[in-house]
Formats: C-alpha cells, sequence, structure tokens
C-alpha cells in the first residue's frame, strides 16, 4: 500500500498536552484500519519555532521521535537535552517526556507510538 504526501490526513491540535502554540498532524497510516499492529500513532509533526507539546506519560507503549528538521529541546523523563536532525527519542514504559521547536525553522519530526 502507498500513500502520497499530497493525500495524508491532517489535523491541528492546540496546546497539545498543555504545550504552547499549535502542533500540525499528518498521518502516514491509520491505525486499526490501515496498520495491524498495535500502533496508536504514525505521523509526522510539525510545530513552529516556540510551539512545543507539553509534557506526558506512556504507560504501556513506547513513543519514538525522529528528528527530521529543525532543533529541539525535548525533557526525557526529568533530563533535558537538545536534539538536532538524526537523533532519536525513545520514551515508554510509565516514562516522560516533552518537545519544545527551539530553532528558527520549524520543527519536524516523526511519531510514533506502539503499545504492548
Amino acid at each position: 500500500m502507498i500513500h502520497r504526501a499530497k493525500d495524508l490526513k491532517c489535523e491541528i491540535r492546540e496546546k497539545m498536552r498543555g504545550g504552547n502554540g499549535k502542533v500540525k498532524i499528518e498521518h502516514f497510516w491509520e491505525p486499526k484500519t490501515e496498520l495491524k499492529a498495535k500502533t496508536r500513532l504514525c505521523a509526522k509533526l510539525t510545530l513552529e519555532p516556540g510551539d512545543s507539546i507539553g509534557f506526558h506519560n506512556h504507560d504501556n507503549e513506547e513513543e519514538v521521535y525522529i528528528i527530521v528538521r529543525g532543533a529541539a529541546e525535548a525533557e526525557d523523563n526529568g533530563k533535558v537535552e537538545k536534539l538536532f536532525p538524526g537523533d532519536t527519542i525513545l520514551t515508554g514504559g510509565g516514562a516522560g517526556h516533552s518537545i519544545k521547536s527551539v530553532g528558527t525553522e520549524p520543527l519536524e519530526l516523526i511519531a510514533v507510538i506502539h503499545c504492548y
């Protein structure tokens, strides 16, 4: 199955998880209907400079962020790090994280959430 970028389902979430600004979410695949594995999200997220996703925990699931473009400041269960294209973060097992776009260009990342 192939999805073209121009056909991706897009949504905008304001103050996602208590963060600032908005997050553009472009879904690559729809959970349960297209993805048969226990996947809750498979998408590209875009945050404008200064926008963020607030701190949240992942119980009974794991989330992977892969930074594609821009610069981020991520809190990974209490530890704050700067992330750049090619960097990744894995959070799960009750741990939590947040992420903020801190560069001069939009932050783009791939996000995948798998449940167990």
